[in-house]
Formats: structure tokens, sequence, C-alpha cells
């Protein structure tokens, strides 16, 4: 089951799709990206398998009404619990996708040409190109078999699908802040963490007013008690924390640095796997 709010550049059938939308030669353009599931009883099944996320707050509405009967995950395991035994694939990789690809080999079956370019398009997007510090030793062979599969120059395609990405212009307020989006349960507190990535800081925040009039929307419909928006500049490997809620006291200890207008330079970050969420963790349970 896939995420109510996913990223169209951290999921693979959305990479591929924003790549067609802009106009750019995708790995296979027969692929439609499937419509989010918002509950699983409205899809007539009762037994799901959790893909890329554990934390129940992060999945579909009626998580606790049906049987998890299987997770294949690499991000942290949080507020989760099953009533029975189930199959459970964590790894501490830069993707999914990588655990995807080695279930495949594992099994001894062969890879289609448009899985390869979907499990690609994640791996890529997780990982920034391989450049982000989520990325695993073991990652970039994964990447390069992927790739060849696939029939693509990897930097190539890397680079398209990363800068196809970057195009917010079209976005509405709303859209940006909820194209990465997942809810943190940090010492009673539900923290919403999102990202975004672009190719210039400044031209995000120049839209400033309207996007922090999303985000208190999102604060007050969602009972939400903090909302940080990463906006990742892919080029350079910084962000900007943009942050509003009750506790940017905690925010601002976490990283060790002063909120201004409700925002602050963060250098060095582009994961909020490994230099985002651990650390507001800490900070909040201090």
């Amino acid at each position: 089951m896939e995420l109510r709010s996913v990223d169209p550049t951290a999921n693979p059938y959305l990479a591929l799709a924003v790549l067609l939308e802009a106009g750019l030669d995708g790995i296979e353009n027969k692929i439609e990206a499937p419509a989010p599931v918002e509950s699983a009883k409205a899809e007539g099944v009762d037994q799901v398998i959790l893909t890329d996320h554990n934390e129940f707050q992060q999945s579909i509405s009626d998580i606790r009404d049906v049987e998890v009967v299987e997770v294949i995950d690499h991000h942290r395991v949080s507020n989760f619990e099953t009533a029975n035994p189930l199959y459970m694939r964590l790894e501490p990789v830069g993707s999914a996708s990588s655990i995807v690809y080695r279930l495949y080999k594992e099994n001894g079956v062969a890879i289609p040409k448009e899985m390869a370019g979907l499990l690609l398009s994640g791996l890529i997007s997780d990982t920034l190109l391989l450049k982000s510090p989520t990325t695993h030793a073991t990652d970039p062979a994964v990447a390069a078999d992927l790739a060849e599969i696939a029939g693509v120059n990897l930097e190539e395609y890397g680079l398209a699908l990363l800068k196809a990405g970057t195009n917010l212009a079209t976005k509405s307020a709303e859209e940006l802040i909820d194209i990465d989006a997942k809810s943190f349960e940090l010492n009673g507190n539900l923290v919403r963490v999102a990202q975004v990535n672009t190719v210039d800081i400044n031209e995000v925040l120049e839209r400033q007013s309207e996007i922090e009039a999303a985000m208190t929307a999102a604060i007050s419909a969602n009972g939400y008690s903090d909302f940080v928006l990463m906006i990742t500049d892919i080029l350079n490997s910084n962000s900007e924390i943009l942050a509003l809620g009750a506790n940017m006291d905690k925010v601002e200890a976490a990283f060790n640095f002063k909120l201004e207008n409700n925002h602050a330079f963060l250098a060095g970050a582009v994961s909020r796997k490994k230099q985002v969420v651990p650390q507001l963790t800490e900070s909040f349970n201090a």
C-alpha cells in the first residue's frame, strides 16, 4: 500500500511520471502512475504489505483495521505493532528499491526492463543520484545493474530525473508542502516533516507567505504540533529549514541554529532520514 502523501520523485512510478510530464524521454512511456491508495477496505482487501514505510501515522487511513503481513523498508521502526507474526525485510540502504532488487535476485526472477527503470528511479531520487549520506556501499552496484537492464545512462537519466523533480513553479503551496511529507510522533507531539528539492532556495523562499499559510492550515487541520519544511538545494547539497509550530525552541536546539523570520540555513543537509529526523527526535526527547 502506498502512502496517502507520496513524493513524485521518491516513488519510482511517480518519478517516471514527473519525467514524462516534463516532456523528457522516460524509460518506458507506457507506464502510468497508480492512484494513491487512501483506504485498504475501499480497495476490497484486508491484508496489506507495507513498502518504504512502517509507521502507522504515515500509512493508509484504516491501517489498524487490516492485517499487515509483510514490511519491506529502509527507515527507522517506530509506532508499529501487529497482532500476528509477519515477514519483515529491513535494511539500512539508500532506497527500498535496493531491497526489492535483491528480492528479485535472491528468488531467481529476471527483472523486466520497465521494472528496472522504476526501481532505478526510486534509488536515484532517494539518494540524489548516489550523493546523499543515506547511500549505502552496495547501492552504486545496484544502480549500475538496473541502469544496464533499463537501457539508460545512469548519470544522464539521473540528472534528468532530479532536474524534473525540482520544477515547483506549477505547484500550489498546498501541493508543495505535501510533495514529500511524513508525520512523526516525537515525545507526544505529531511533527510533520516535509522536503522539496530545488536548484534555487531563494526562488522557493519568494513564496514564503503562501507556503506558511499552507503550513498553518495543515497544522490546524491535522493536529500537528509543528511543521518543518526542508528546502533542499540538490546542486550544492544544502538546505534551508522553514518551520512553524509550538516547539520552535526544540527545532532550534536540534540543529543548533536560530530561526530568523521562521527559517534558517542548514549546511550540508540533504537527508531527512539521517540529518533531520534523528536530530529532531533527540531534541524533542531531551
